[in-house]
């Protein structure tokens, strides 16, 4: 199965422990990155995509396997 592609600009949502979230993606990673001292793993096969939340303005990073497109 083909993983979802996301672009940047695209609305998505995920599941956190706090519920459901939505948000724009501002940025696509393709390769490792520190972020306030935490490893997130990215490749060109799997990248990880900076979000910004909708509600609260807070970034997020997820692979795409945890993204859903829309709100």
């Amino acid at each position: 199965m083909p993983l979802q592609s996301f672009k940047i600009g695209d609305i998505v949502s995920w599941n956190s422990e706090a519920g459901h979230v939505s948000g724009r993606i501002r940025a696509i990673h393709f390769t490792p990155f520190l972020v306030n001292g935490y490893q997130h793993h990215a490749t060109l096969t799997e990248p990880q995509y900076e979000i910004e939340s909708l509600k609260t303005a807070h970034i997020a990073f997820h692979k795409g396997s945890a993204l859903t497109i829309g709100e």
